[in-house]
Parts: structure tokens; C-alpha cells; sequence
């Protein structure tokens, strides 16, 4: 038997139409661990890139989401070209300049001249995500994993299957048990909330 479309798993009241953001501005604790799985990486790449040992970049990291929590109901995008990932940028590249200012300061620091180099060496932009994340995956494959409950099995599989594995839509839907519109849907549906988590970057 065939069904003429795909269902996603219902959600909480509200939380379709609010961006992770704005869930994570209305104190929404699941959004925050969400918000912290999606960039929590990231800050910890952004960190080693500038050679803070393991410990330092674990504590940096920490004093940003601390920050993070603190200014988070701040954050705007009345600008073109704001992003949350520039403005947690900004919010990083002031943490790793207050390791390297202390570092500098410390007697016999093992940063000297070398820190204040590098916290010159900051750039004002966020650095592109290198291929060796350390979390062993990209900020696309963690949105993936995080929009990943929000389906239904077959949707989900409708998705991979065509949109990851190239299967051809037709050999879906026959396996799925569903019509190729509905796998057509699927795909769209969860390519759209892949999108409307990256879009926050």
C-alpha cells in the first residue's frame, strides 16, 4: 500500500516557527545544547588553529559560551553580512586575545613575544572551518546529526537515500513504499531545515 506523502515528526508548540536563535534567546535549554553541539566544535578548531594546547583551547572555550550565555539575548542581524557565526567569532577572537595577554604577562611565560605575535595575528573575520575538524566532522554533518530527531524514519531515509546516496527517486519510493512525490517532499522538507540551520551561521 502506498501514502501519498511522508510525515515529519510533530514538535513542540512554537519550535517549527523559531529559529535555533531565537529559542536559545527565550531561554529554551535544548536549544542552547543544541546551539553549543553545532558551534561548540568550531570555537574548539577556531582555538587550536592558534596553537592553544588542548587545555587552554577547552578553557577558552568555555569562557566563550559563558560569554555566549550572557550577551546572547544582544545578539541583532540589522546589518548585511551579520551572522551569528561572525558575532561568535568576535566573541572567540576577544577570549583567545585575553589567554594570550595573560600568557604574556605571567613570569617566564611560556608564550612571551610569541603570544602577543599571534594575538596580532587575529584576524577580524572567522577563519573558513578546516577539513580536520576535530570533532571528526564539519559544521554541516553536525547540523545534520541535530535536525536528525525532527524526522520520521521514512522521511529520513527518503532524504539520505536520494539526496546523500544518489538512489533515483522512483526506486526510493518503490522500497519506501510511497509514491516519488512523497519522496520528492521528504527531501525538500528536510533540505529546507538543513538550510534553516546553516542560514544562522
Amino acid at each position: 500500500m502506498t501514502s501519498a506523502h511522508v510525515n515529519e515528526r510533530s514538535q513542540a508548540p512554537g519550535s517549527t516557527s523559531l529559529s535555533l536563535l531565537e529559542r536559545v534567546q527565550a531561554q529554551d535549554k535544548d536549544a542552547w545544547n543544541q546551539l553549543v553541539h553545532l558551534y561548540g566544535p568550531l570555537v574548539y578548531q577556531w582555538c587550536r588553529r592558534w596553537q592553544l594546547q588542548a587545555e587552554d583551547a577547552a578553557d577558552v572555550l568555555q569562557d566563550v559560551f559563558q560569554a555566549v550565555a550572557a550577551r546572547i539575548r544582544s545578539f541583532r542581524r540589522d546589518r548585511p553580512g551579520d551572522s551569528f557565526r561572525g558575532w561568535l567569532w568576535s566573541i572567540t577572537r576577544h577570549k583567545i586575545g585575553d589567554h594570550f595577554r595573560k600568557k604574556s604577562q605571567e613570569p617566564q611565560a611560556t608564550g612571551g613575544s610569541d603570544a602577543l605575535e599571534r594575538l596580532c595575528d587575529l584576524p577580524d573575520q572567522p577563519p573558513p572551518e578546516a577539513d580536520d575538524d576535530p570533532a571528526g566532522q564539519g559544521m554541516v554533518h553536525r547540523a545534520v546529526d541535530l535536525i536528525r530527531p525532527e524526522f520520521e524514519e521514512r522521511t529520513w531515509r527518503a532524504f539520505w537515500r536520494v539526496a546523500l546516496e544518489g538512489h533515483a527517486t522512483k526506486d526510493v519510493a518503490a522500497d519506501l513504499g510511497v509514491t516519488p512525490d512523497a519522496v520528492r517532499m521528504a527531501k525538500s522538507r528536510v533540505l529546507r531545515r538543513l538550510r534553516q540551520v546553516l542560514d544562522e551561521q
